[in-house]
């Protein structure tokens, strides 16, 4: 029957085998000689063997100890290298975890939702929130100022990314008050067509041309009124009669705060709402929180 040896016992037992000196051991250890030798008496009455002879020569294993020595050699880098995985999980769980955006990612509480998952499972993490311009698509991760990050796709180099998409919503278009199609309950995209439309800075790449519907104009460029780079640049276009703008149907009410009205569009498909991360190198944190949204959103369905 196995029997329970402590870590302390090997490692006293190892020193002595790799020294063959009590005293030199005992330094190593930073233990007094005389406690040493007490320990390795108490392994080896344990054991029911010798392992070292002893005598006016100097110190040497016996059979028992030779067989014993690369088994617990073994044993000991196995725990030193589980201790430094230990060591490392711990970091992670006091670390902070950055999450990005462009966009709040509120819809249906779903941001509390996540976190209330997350901080659970990860108590000493700290979570931190970061608004990113829309300048950036990728809300940080391009350039590793954020380790996660809720985005609308389609994203720049996506392959760079695992998504995990957490609403589909409606395109809506928004317009003046007072603009013809506003007394309108739908409106097809063709009827959009020669407006000025608003859009998000070219650096937003692929992004840019979803959101001026690129892909339902058969050619035909659109036209831009302006360039905005944050809701409240929108919100101002808007009402300065500067263009039109596509909009998910979550994101309305964050611009149709007086002179703005929003109407559903038919002829484009809706918006994709994801939480990406790096494919490769993402941080623990990181698939952690990427895990906890995904229970947060099936919770949800």
């Amino acid at each position: 029957m196995a029997m329970d040896v402590h870590g302390r016992d090997l490692r006293y037992f190892v020193a002595v085998a790799e020294e063959l000196h009590f005293t030199r051991a005992a330094e190593r250890l930073f233990v007094s000689q005389p406690a040493l030798s007490k320990q390795i008496r108490a392994l080896e009455r344990q054991l029911g063997a010798t392992l070292f002879d002893r005598d006016r020569q100097g110190v040497a294993l016996t059979a028992v100890g030779t067989a014993l020595l690369p088994h617990a050699q073994r044993v000991l880098a196995e725990w030193d290298l589980a201790w430094t995985a230990v060591g490392g999980a711990k970091a992670a769980q006091v670390s902070t975890l950055v999450v990005g955006m462009s966009t709040s990612p509120g819809r249906g509480g779903l941001l509390p939702a996540v976190r209330s998952r997350f901080t659970a499972d990860h108590p000493e993490a700290i979570l931190r929130l970061r608004q990113v311009s829309w300048e950036d698509p990728t809300a940080g991760l391009a350039d590793g100022s954020s380790e996660v990050a809720y985005v609308w796709l389609p994203l720049p180099d996506q392959q760079r990314y695992d998504v995990l998409v957490v609403a589909e919503e409606p395109r809506l278009v928004a317009m003046p008050d007072g603009h013809p199609l506003a007394a309108r309950d739908t409106v097809d995209f063709a009827e959009l067509l020669d407006e000025p439309f608003l859009a998000i800075p070219a650096a937003a790449g692929p992004l840019r041309d979803y959101w001026l519907a690129t892909d339902a104009r058969a050619g035909r460029p659109a036209r831009i009124g302006a360039e905005v780079a944050s809701t409240e640049e929108t919100y101002e276009a808007l009402v300065a009669g500067l263009g039109v703008v596509l909009v998910a149907a979550g994101n309305a009410p964050l611009i149709t705060l007086g002179g703005v009205t929003t109407r559903p569009v038919h002829g484009i498909t809706p918006s994709r709402f994801a939480l990406a991360w790096p494919r490769t190198g993402a941080t623990p944190l990181a698939r952690a929180y990427a895990e906890a949204c995904h229970h947060a959103r099936t919770a949800r369905a």
